[in-house]
């Protein structure tokens, strides 16, 4: 199944449960709305992989010995999972460094009043197998476009189970320009000379305004 087919199942499973949270919020018990912005799918930013595998069944208490990383991200806020295309900053005018500490790269330096802080939580997130020459698929519900992405790879002897992300730990492996409105782009990612776990890092620069968005995708490369 592709991972677009996989983005349309989860949106009509999405809808379904937001219906159950609109009635939720009726009774005080659940905050957050759903946000019509993107992310990458493939390889999956965390945030979109666990609204991806358990989106439908998230009550699941399988998850905690199946996926851990996700169990404990649903738990610390759903809206997380439910809002996973809206992990962004607004107005950082491209200093990026500047505006997102180490440590804190993969919540977007705890944007959104901390609602994605378990995207920085160290361990073993689910990773996808990737060769050194893989490509990155955005999916954008609202086509705001780009004016351009930038990729980074952990370097090799970087720990993701066990080290908590720096800017440090990075090296910029592409740096794209711009794209009209669309709803998916893809583009091809080159990192030579890597093997085994890695993070992708993604900056989003949207076009319609400034606005950027922060992406963590948990990667295993296979050579």
């Amino acid at each position: 199944m592709s991972s677009l087919t996989r983005v349309r199942r989860s949106l009509v499973a999405r809808a379904a449960a937001i219906a159950s949270a609109m009635l939720l919020l009726s009774a005080g018990l659940f905050t957050g709305t759903a946000s019509a912005h993107g992310s990458v799918i493939d390889p999956p930013s965390r945030n979109f992989g666990c609204h991806d595998r358990w989106g439908g069944d998230h009550l699941n208490p399988d998850m905690a010995t199946e996926d851990p990383m996700c169990w404990q991200a649903w738990q610390d806020n759903p809206n997380a999972m439910w809002n996973w295309n809206g992990l962004y900053r607004d107005n950082v005018g491209g200093n990026h460094q500047a505006a997102i500490p180490d440590g804190q790269l993969c919540s977007g330096g705890r944007t959104e009043g901390g609602r994605y802080d378990s995207m920085d939580a160290v361990g073993d997130w689910r990773a996808v197998d990737v060769s050194n020459d893989f490509s990155v698929h955005l999916y954008d519900q609202a086509s705001h476009g780009a004016d351009y992405f930038q990729v980074y790879v952990t370097r090799q002897g970087f720990d993701p189970l066990t080290e908590s992300l720096g800017w440090g730990d990075l090296e910029l492996v592409e740096e794209t320009g711009s794209y009209p409105p669309a709803t998916d782009i893809t583009f091809d990612v080159s990192a030579p000379n890597r093997t085994g776990r890695h993070i992708v890092y993604t900056i989003w620069q949207a076009s319609h305004m400034d606005q950027s968005y922060y992406i963590c995708s948990d990667v295993n490369f296979t050579g």
